[in-house]
Formats: structure tokens, sequence, C-alpha cells
């Protein structure tokens, strides 16, 4: 399978992936960032999947979300009838459930299902037993419970049936996850649970404020995103898998089953933006809690509860996506100093209390103190946006986000009525307006530049027209518009910035695809600079890369024609909203 023949399905707590052919592929419960019971995406059929097809079926006809939900149906057609699969995982009850639903639609369809449960990503083959009507697997901490009606046989580690259905028809299957000391759960009604479903997700998107002309685009990232939300605790993942590679067959595989600051911020903007308040406030209280304590403790990124501890490990036993190796859990990016987080969260915290997010005084005092830090550290090198694991330096998007955060800090005073030290903070703006246009701006070439004294883009640099650090009709934005255009640009698409032996900025070997974001960025920014129809036309190329229900990965590789990095990203998603709102 390519990664954009996967479709998302999920309870704001976890997910799922599911082939065209109607397999799932990944599934780590009971949480995004649990280890995975189904993991053939990063491995191989013996790592844990659950097929159902049409038998001698290979690829789905079709396939389509329910309108305004994450309620996926894959239809097949076949010489002998149409069948329609319904996949979705309800609104988690006590113990998360996923559902799967196989619906006659003419004539009648011999289908086989075959499931092969593996617990801790792949690497434990569970105990399965025959219980009260259901299988009922076991290993260790986990335990699974099947209930269907349809008769599936044990051998070889792996249970599979078939049966067949006619027009009408349906025959439900139910997986349900739940801790192996606990007793068995409560059954639940696959057919009220899809009902009820459906309902919460149209419910949801009836709040969307968005009215422009791209709003089935728009409403499939908003759901996108609310999907990668973690609901009891407001946090927000990046992506719901981890080491899908930016280079088939390379070593840049990441896991992204974590909440970014900067990800998470930017998150919570475009559903701002959108009308949805009540996720600010959510993540604002999940902000809290991650970062309470000393503010030079902040990390980029936290566990989807603020678990701080993230250490990244390889899993040997996983063969890679497509031999792609290492895969990685855990994530050593989070001891990172990024200083762009601050201006991140600082934005998105102002941008929610101009929407109408109520005020906080401790949210105030955090901020404060973080602001505090930042006075004391923006002018060191740091790993940047990237995340880069070659040595710090001064980036200029770094510097450039520093500024956002003091001049955001003075809005929220002039505007909003906080107070605070706001003479320091106009101050501690205009240093680092000045040093940036001075050190990060390269006048012969008539562009900024990735970080002070280096000849090298980066595409983070669209950002200063954008968040207005400097306003869109200044030349200096102009000319690195052109620049990034001219260096950056392959095959339409954007880099984030040059890979090459003789530039080592991030430490690592190997090649990647083009950052889908940056090049949503680049709409925007010709969009803000004058260039709309540039703009226009760069947007609807982007939108002709999702995939056939809405979905975009981290990258794009221009040459393979596919979808590269961990999917669905959250970040590309964010400014696929954020462009749309721009161009409307």
């Amino acid at each position: 399978m390519l990664i954009e023949d996967y479709a998302l399905i999920g309870d704001m707590q976890s997910a799922a992936l599911i082939g065209r052919d109607g397999s799932i592929d990944w599934l780590c419960l009971p949480r995004f960032d649990s280890p995975a019971c189904f993991a053939k995406l990063v491995g191989d059929e013996s790592n844990g999947f659950w097929r159902l097809a049409p038998t001698g079926q290979e690829t789905a006809t079709r396939r389509q979300y329910v309108k305004d939900t994450l309620v996926l149906e894959t239809v097949w057609e076949t010489p002998t009838g149409t069948v329609k699969v319904i996949d979705f995982m309800p609104p988690r009850h006590a113990n998360p459930d996923l559902v799967r639903i196989v619906e006659g639609v003419s004539g009648t369809v011999e289908m086989t299902a075959e499931i092969r449960i593996r617990f801790d990503y792949g690497r434990i083959i569970p105990w399965v037993r025959r219980f009260d009507g259901a299988l009922h697997a076991i290993g260790g901490p986990d335990s699974v419970w099947i209930h269907t009606p349809v008769q599936l046989k044990g051998s070889g580690y792996r249970h599979t049936g078939t049966f067949t259905v006619s027009a009408g028809e349906r025959r439900p299957f139910v997986f349900t996850w739940h801790p192996s000391h606990q007793p068995q759960p409560d059954r639940i009604d696959p057919v009220e649970e899809l009902a009820e479903t459906k309902l919460i997700w149209e419910e949801w998107v009836s709040q969307c404020g968005y009215t422009g002309p791209w709003r089935d685009e728009v409403v499939r990232s908003l759901i996108t995103l609310k999907a990668l939300t973690y609901r009891p605790t407001g946090g927000i993942v990046a992506a719901p898998t981890t080491s899908l590679p930016e280079h088939i067959g390379g070593v840049r595989n990441w896991d992204y089953r974590f909440c970014w600051l900067r990800d998470a911020a930017m998150t919570l903007d475009a559903l701002t933006d959108s009308g949805y308040i009540d996720e600010a406030g959510a993540w604002r209280d999940w902000l809290l809690r991650a970062v309470a304590g000393r503010p030079e403790d902040l990390q980029v990124m936290y566990g989807v509860a603020g678990e701080r501890r993230l250490p990244e490990l390889t899993l040997d036993w996983l063969s890679g996506y497509e031999d792609s190796t290492p895969v990685r859990i855990g994530n050593g990016a989070a001891d990172q100093l990024q200083l762009d987080v601050y201006g991140e969260v600082v934005n998105c915290l102002y941008q929610a209390r101009k929407k109408g997010l109520p005020p906080d005084d401790h949210a105030w005092s955090i901020v404060r103190r973080l602001m505090d830090f930042l006075e004391r550290s923006w002018d060191q090198p740091d790993e940047g946006l990237w995340e880069v694991r070659g040595p710090r330096r001064h980036f200029v998007h770094s510097k450039v986000m520093a500024w956002v955060a003091a001049d955001r800090m003075v809005r929220i005073v002039e505007e909003l009525g906080r107070t605070g030290p706001v003479e320091r903070w106009r101050a501690m703006r205009d240093r680092i307006h000045a040093e940036v246009c001075d050190k990060g701006f390269d006048a012969e070439r008539g562009t900024f530049t990735q970080s002070y004294g280096s000849r090298e883009l980066d595409a983070a640099l669209l950002l200063i027209p954008i968040v207005g650090f400097l306003p869109p009709e200044d030349p200096r934005v102009a000319g690195t518009i052109d620049a990034i255009e001219r260096e950056l640009m392959t095959d339409g698409f954007v880099l984030r910035y040059p890979i090459a032996e003789s530039n080592d900025v991030d430490g690592l070997p190997g090649a990647e695809g083009a950052f889908l974001a940056c090049s949503f960025w680049l709409a925007e920014a010709l969009a803000l600079v004058g260039r709309k129809d540039e703009a226009l036309e760069l947007f609807e190329r982007l939108l002709a890369l999702r995939n056939d229900v809405g979905l975009l990965a981290e990258e794009y590789d221009p040459v393979e024609g596919r979808q590269l990095g961990n999917f669905p990203q959250a970040f590309t998603h964010i400014h696929l909203i954020r462009t749309a709102q721009a161009l409307s």
C-alpha cells in the first residue's frame, strides 16, 4: 500500500489506518502513543492486521466518508454483487471499540475476514480462546474481545472466516480493547453506535464558520485535526503514526504521536479561525498542566497527557515501511531548544482571546514566566523549527518567532487590558527586529537566509509577512519569495531547505520529499503580496495531491508522484485551512 492508500478513523483518543484493500494495518490502543496491536504498516503481515474484503478481490472500487463525519464507507463491486464495509470508532465509553459493518447493497457477495492480533508493535502473539460467543485475545497488559456472528477459525496464529452477504443484510464485527486485568467489558450495539457517531460528527461540523469556496476541503481537514485531538486532556498529536519515511528506504523516520507545542498552537489557530473556541480552552488547560514548573524546562513536545519523558528507541524486529528503517518510538527532539515555540504559543493564546476565549489569570502568569525566560534566551542559537540533529544555529525563523512572542505580549496589554512590563517587551521586540534585518538578510541577493551568516534558504522565511514581521509590500519580502521560488522549488513544490552533502544543517544522510506545509506557505505569501492568480494555481495543485478521502501526509515526492512521511499530518492540514481562509 502507498501511504496515500490509507484512510483514517478514530475516537479522539486513538486512530486506525485502513487501506484500499480493506485491511487495518495500524492501530494503537488505548492511546495514540500506545503500542500497536496492528503494525503491518511498518512491518509485514506477521506484525498484525485485520482484512475484510470480498473473496479474491484486491482493491476496493471506491470509498468515501459519510458526509461531515469520520465514518468510512468502502464499496466493492464484484461479478456477483456489490457490498459496502462501514468502518468507524465510536466515541469512547469505558473502553475503545472499533466497529466494522459489512452491508449488502445488491446481489450476493462472498466475503473473507482475516485477523492477526499482535500486541507490542507486532512482537507479542496473544493467547486466543473462545469465550461467551466471542474471541478473546490476551497477552501481557493487553486484552481484546471480538464479537461477530461470523464464524472465525484459528490456524497458524491467525483467525479467518468466509461468509456471504446479500442485499439488505448486515454482518457486524466489534473489536474492543481493555486492560487484561479487568473483567470482560460490556458489549455495544454496533448499529446504535453508528447512528450516534454520525450525529456527533455532524453536530460538531455544523459549528464551522468557514463559508468560502473550499468548504468540503476545509471541513475534511478540520475533522482530521479534531480526530488528532486527545479528548481527555485537550492535547493534539502531530500525526497518528510513527516512522513513515520522508524518503523511501531512508532513515528520516520519526514518531509523531506526541503533542508539539508548535503544531498544537497552529492547530488551535485553524480551529478558532473556523469558530471552534472550546478546543482552544481545552488546549490552554492542557498547556498549563504540561508546562507547569520552571520556564527553562519548557519542552517542544509532550505526551498526550503532558508526559515529559519521551525516550527515543528503535524497534529492530520491524522491517519498516518499504524497508525504511529504523522504526522509532519516542522522540529525542523533545529535549531540543526550539525558540520559535514561544512565539507560536503566545500568538495562539492571543488569537484565541481575540476570538472569544475567556481570560484566565493563571494562564497569563504562566505566559509571563515563559516570556521572562525568552527575554534571557532569544539571542541564543537553537535547533530551530525543523528539529535539526546537527549543530545549533541562529535560525532566522526562530528569531522572527521570538519577535512574534514579544509583539503579541505587547498587543495583549494594549488590546486586551492585561498588565505587564510592556516597555521592556517593546524594547525586546525592536531589538530582535533590528538584529534579524541586519544579520539575517543577504543584501547582495535581496533575501533573508536560513541562519545568520548563511547563504542557504529556508521555506520558513515565507512566514515573515504572514506573522507580520514585515509588511507584504516590503521589497525584502518579495526578494525572499523570489529567492525561494528559484532555489527551493522542485517540480512546482517547495523544499524545507537544501538537502546536500555540502549542507550539514540537519546532520542526517539522505534526501526527503517536498514539505507540503511549505508549499501552502508559499501560496499564502503569494496572495499577500498581490500575486493571487499564482497563489490560486499553487493551492489548487496542492489540493489535487489529497488522496481519495481528502487526506495528506507530511511530504510529497514529485518525481515518484506519491506522499511521504507520517499520515495524516496535522501540520499539512493546518496550512491547507489557513491558505483557504487567506484566499477566501
